[in-house]
């Protein structure tokens, strides 16, 4: 019972934070402007308030999960109070796992939230538009299949949110905060890696790019909000096998930074 003791008070600890309502009111803010911006466009409406909310909901998210994520166990330590935690009968990989499941608890509400703040846009336009606009949707307004791209995000959220607590365990917030972006960034393009060797010569810088490409996260197959956005189909199939793909990544993540924490000397 001690991990999810430990996941409610980061949950509480985050929900106190002032930059998270700040993230989350931008965040909305943004999907009740698409609207707006959406007037200016006449029959692509609908995919600039769908593009322009699945993308806030992206980057605040991840805001959400570094600027978070990598002061769970550094905060810790600056304020001294991992010596009382540890005094307690916590063992460190347990408050790995507490420290992560609260932090994606909270990313789950906060997601929750911006995807009801979608919807709820979507569906005050839906309500004042005509019947001969809707002839030229892609997709209704009300996408049922509007949810996949949030559920992937939260996916890649998830993952990130281990990228950035890995960090976290050997490194200072700022460097872990570059470091999670950039390998957010490098795992967007990381399919480039895998054809390295079709733009250079040398044998060595490929192989050392193919190694990159396994080693690294992938990123790009998380990105299916132009799929949905124009009407295209994802499959369940698919969206199975990215999410075990994550799963298997943060667990490796996870190992890892337990492995750190647990042989780090605080002393």
């Amino acid at each position: 019972m001690v991990i999810p003791q430990i996941a409610v008070s980061v949950f509480k600890e985050s929900v106190r934070d002032k930059v998270l309502y700040n993230l989350v009111f931008f965040a909305v803010l943004l999907m009740a402007t698409s609207y707006l911006i959406g007037q200016l466009t006449a029959g692509q409406e609908v995919k600039i308030m769908k593009d322009l909310g699945l993308a806030a909901t992206a980057v605040f998210g991840l805001f959400i999960a570094v600027f978070i994520g990598i002061g769970l166990v550094s905060k810790e330590v600056e304020r001294r109070s991992i010596y009382a935690l540890l005094s307690k009968p916590v063992r460190r990989e347990e408050l790995i796992l507490g420290k992560y499941a609260g932090l994606v608890l909270t990313l789950l509400i906060n997601v929750s939230v911006m995807a009801i703040a979608l919807y709820a846009v979507l569906a005050y336009y839906d309500f004042t538009v005509t019947g001969l606009a809707r002839e030229r949707w892609e997709a209704p307004a009300l996408d049922p299949n509007l949810l996949k791209p949030v559920v992937m995000i939260l996916i890649e959220l998830m993952l990130v949110t281990a990228i950035a607590l890995f960090f976290s365990t050997f490194s200072t917030p700022m460097l872990s905060a570059v470091l999670t972006f950039g390998l957010y960034v490098i795992g967007h393009f990381n399919a480039d890696l895998k054809n390295f060797e079709q733009v250079v010569e040398s044998a060595p810088a490929a192989w050392l790019a193919r190694a990159l490409y396994y080693v690294l996260p992938n990123l790009a197959p998380f990105d299916i909000k132009a799929d949905i956005v124009h009407g295209r189909a994802v499959s369940m199939g698919y969206m199975a096998w990215t999410a075990g793909y994550a799963a298997l990544y943060i667990a490796a993540l996870l190992f890892l930074s337990m492995l750190i924490f647990s042989r780090r000397d605080f002393k």
